[in-house]
Parts: C-alpha cells; sequence; structure tokens
C-alpha cells in the first residue's frame, strides 16, 4: 500500500514502480532510485543553485587551507593538523553526497547502483563520526595550549597527534563498518525507491522486508554513544580552558586567550547545530513535511564543510595572514 501511495505520489517514476509491482523479493536489488527531495521536483533545478555554491566554496575552501598549511611551516602544528584533518572530511562528506544529487537534480540521473548506494551510505556516516573526533581532538589540543603551555610542544608531539589521528580513523571506520553488511543482508522486497537524495543508513534500512531492529538499535546505539561522548569530552576541555581564562588578571589577556578558542567553538556550533535541529523534527515534528526533513538532512551534510574553512579563515589570524600574502605575492 504504501509503495502505491509513493508511486502515485511521483507520477514520473510510474514506470520503475510498474516494473517491480510484480517482483515479491529482491535480496540485491540492482539498483535503488534516490527521489531527489520528495514534493519539491519541480523546484529541484533552483534548490540545485544554492547547493551547487555551497559545494564549489567547500571544495575551494577546504583545498585552499590544506595548500596554505602545507606551504607555511610555521603552520606545521597540531592544531593545524587536526584542521587539515577537518578539511579532508569536509571535502569527503561533500563529495560523497553533492555530485549524485546534482545529477538528480539537472539531469533526472534517479539510479544508483545497489552497491554504490551501499558505499555512499558507509563514506557519509563514516566520516561524519571522524569528524566529531576531530572536534574532541581540537578542544584537546586547546585545553592542552591554553592549561599547559609550556608543554604543549612535549605533549602533543608529532607522533602523538599521529596517533590521535589514527585512532579518530579506525573509530570512525569500525563503528561504521557493519552499517552495508547488515544492509546487505536484508531482503529488500516492498520497493527499491528512497525518498531521499542520497543514500542516508534508516532510509535504505526502512526499504527491507524483514526485521531490522539489529540495524536500527545499532545505529541508534553508535549515535548516542558517540555523540554523548564526544559532547562531554569537549564539554570537559572547554570547562577547564574558561577555569583557567578566568584566573588570568587583566580583562585583555582573557579575551586574547578566549580568542584562539573561537574559530573552534563556532565550528562546533556549526555543525551540532543543524543535527540537533534534524534530530528533533524527527523526533517531535510528527506534522512535518517529508521534503523538510530531506531538507534539514542535506543542511547539516553541505552547510558545516562550506562555513568551516570560511570561519577558520576569517578567524585565524595565523590563515588569514597567510591567505593575504599568497594574493597579494600573485598581486605583484
Amino acid at each position: 500500500m504504501e509503495e502505491t501511495l509513493l508511486c502515485l505520489r511521483v507520477g514520473h517514476l510510474l514506470p520503475y514502480c510498474m516494473s517491480n509491482s510484480n517482483t515479491t523479493d529482491f535480496s540485491n536489488p540492482s539498483t535503488f532510485i534516490l527521489l531527489g527531495i520528495p514534493g519539491l521536483e519541480t523546484a529541484h533545478v533552483w534548490i540545485s543553485i544554492p547547493f551547487c555554491v555551497m559545494y564549489i566554496t567547500a571544495i575551494l575552501g577546504n583545498f585552499t587551507i590544506l595548500f596554505i598549511v602545507k606551504r607555511e611551516p610555521s603552520l606545521h602544528e597540531p592544531m593545524y593538523y587536526f584542521l587539515c584533518m577537518l578539511a579532508v572530511t569536509d571535502l569527503v562528506v561533500s563529495t560523497s553526497t553533492l555530485p549524485k544529487m546534482l545529477s538528480i537534480f539537472w539531469l533526472n540521473s534517479r539510479e544508483i547502483n545497489f552497491s554504490a548506494c551501499l558505499t555512499q551510505l558507509y563514506f557519509i556516516h563514516c566520516f561524519s563520526v571522524m569528524e566529531s573526533g576531530i572536534f574532541v581532538a581540537m578542544a584537546f589540543d586547546r585545553y592542552v595550549a591554553i592549561c599547559h603551555p609550556l608543554r604543549h610542544s612535549t605533549i602533543l608531539t608529532n607522533p602523538v597527534v599521529a596517533k590521535i589521528g589514527l585512532t579518530v580513523v579506525l573509530r570512525g571506520s569500525m563503528l561504521i563498518l557493519p552499517y552495508p553488511f547488515l544492509a546487505r543482508r536484508w531482503p529488500y522486497c516492498r520497493t527499491n525507491i528512497i525518498p531521499h537524495s542520497y543514500c542516508e543508513h534508516m532510509a535504505v534500512v526502512k526499504l527491507a522486508c524483514a526485521n531490522t531492529l539489529l540495524s536500527s538499535h545499532y545505529s541508534l546505539s553508535v549515535a548516542l554513544l558517540v555523540t554523548s561522548l564526544d559532547v562531554f569530552f569537549i564539554s570537559m576541555s572547554y570547562t577547564q580552558i574558561l577555569r583557567a581564562i578566568f584566573t588570568l588578571p587583566r580583562r585583555d589577556a582573557r579575551l586574547k586567550t578566549f580568542g584562539t578558542c573561537s574559530s573552534h567553538l563556532c565550528v562546533i556550533l556549526v555543525s551540532y547545530i543543524p543535527v540537533l535541529f534534524s534530530l528533533l523534527t524527527h523526533r517531535f515534528g510528527n506534522n512535518v513535511p517529508l521534503h523538510f526533513h530531506v531538507l534539514m538532512a542535506n543542511v547539516y551534510l553541505l552547510v558545516p564543510p562550506m562555513l568551516h574553512p570560511i570561519i577558520y579563515g576569517v578567524r585565524t589570524k595565523q590563515i588569514r595572514d597567510r591567505l593575504l600574502r599568497l594574493f597579494t605575492y600573485k598581486g605583484n
């Protein structure tokens, strides 16, 4: 019944629905059909314009961050190493979603191979978990730099930074690895139409006609575990940072010290607030239309990668100075 209603709502996908209407079981469908933003199909071209601008800005901004840090030996410090890791995760997350999304909006290319869908699913969630871990690493770096400034270079040596980075990568990779393996083993006998613009994990799992409580409970556990632990460690770091800042005798010293953390705090807020808002609308927004949920899911994947390099470029003096010097040098 749900499939019939979906087919009636999306008339241009009727051939796909009809072709699968006699199929009682396809445990490994060859393709899925991504709807884009259901209910806003006529506005896809217009929606694609800001999405494309955000993607181009994210690509240019994050590559610029990587280029500047690589070129400037004075920026070869833990803070900027973690910033480069954040830039790489932003590039992977945005590139995992935007090209296919734009092909849906511009070329009406809605089919995605089953394996490609699971690969996209894995990369999106894996690098999102990695990004959260990088925020914890950056908070720890700020804690050491402010609370133990004389020991910063001895605590956060290059080998330690490399181990932290490897831990972040392994945590994201291993926690999300069951997602595609569990999704592959479910039988899909209802439909292969995904009412989304990319292969989001639960959107794919909901298509299965088996008991998917294992996938649902595991994904919820990972989300709660990662978010709660990371927010806890970030909060603990900034609690100690604020205590150290308020012990400084002069107001200008307090403001200058807090300014070294402002970029990181802005990046955390930009990343977590859209996710929190989306989770709240899913939990309590029973009357919220589907297209709003999909738009919000796109926002928390696309906006942070665009804003991260802008925030660090504007608020971090070292990067801003190197960027101005680069353009001045080219101008001369």
